[in-house]
């Protein structure tokens, strides 16, 4: 199927890897013009290096979204050198997962930065220039924790909660301007992400790590966890042209582990 994204310009935040990574991968093969953003420039020439080459060549872009002015420099620099944005794919920044016993005020204020204004700051410049535009795709990569609370994933969770609602509220907003924004909830995924939740609820379980992880799949319906891959599909999906009637959803990737209306 054709997505009609070929050409387009596509921003992809949190880039260099896991979701992020696999977005930017998919975008260049359908043939848009693609920005990674990372704070890490060798994570983003690794990145660079391991994409296969499309009809463009992908670019690379090093900010730290938490700060609100390094995001509107970097959304100034890609639109310099590859012209007004059409999609904004956020996926920068993961919470640190803490048993609760762990938790103290820097951890809520450090999740928050990392997994809400990380998304906010960019996305309040871009929205607003494709609302001046008319036209515009954003897709938020969030988390099913902001649905479900898990004891190792609180600040995070809290976090997400705040960007669907972000999501939501800002597609009302904007869709009579020409902009959609949707987000994807995934759960379990396949990243190095895993295995920090894996640790951090062996702390607190005093279980094995592997075993945990054999009991999480075993209560998913389709029995193990997703790729990156897959969520990248929908998000192509979101963005493209195919889901011109789709804004303000909040769509669960979880293999249907969380079983609820």
């Amino acid at each position: 199927m054709d997505l009609g994204l070929a050409n387009q310009v596509v921003v992809v935040t949190g880039a260099s890897k896991g979701i992020g990574f696999a977005c930017a991968a998919a975008f260049v093969r359908e043939g848009a013009r693609v920005a990674l953003v990372s704070r890490s420039r060798q994570n983003l020439d690794a990145a660079l290096a391991r994409i296969e080459a499309g009809v463009h060549r992908p670019v690379a872009f090093v900010a730290d979204l938490v700060d609100a002015a390094q995001s509107a420099r970097v959304i100034d620099d890609v639109e310099a050198q590859l012209g007004p944005i059409d999609v904004l794919v956020s996926s920068a920044g993961a919470a640190k997962r803490y048993p609760p016993d762990e938790l103290n005020a820097n951890a809520w204020h450090d999740a928050l930065d990392a997994k809400f204004f990380s998304y906010i700051h960019p996305l309040d410049v871009v929205v607003k220039r494709m609302a001046a535009r008319g036209r515009g795709s954003i897709v938020n990569i969030v988390g099913a924790g902001g649905k479900t609370a898990n004891p190792v994933h609180l600040p995070g969770g809290a976090a997400n909660a705040a960007l669907m609602l972000a999501t939501v509220g800002l597609a009302a907003a904007y869709g009579p301007k020409g902009v959609r924004i949707n987000a994807i909830n995934p759960g379990g995924t396949l990243t190095g992400r895993v295995q920090e939740g894996l640790n951090a609820e062996a702390r607190m379980t005093g279980l094995a790590a592997d075993e945990i992880l054999a009991r999480q799949q075993a209560r998913i319906p389709l029995q193990r966890l997703g790729t990156p891959e897959e969520i990248a599909q929908v998000t192509l999906f979101l963005a493209s042209s195919h889901a011109s009637y789709v804004t303000g959803a909040v769509i669960p990737m979880d293999g249907g582990a969380g079983a609820v209306i």
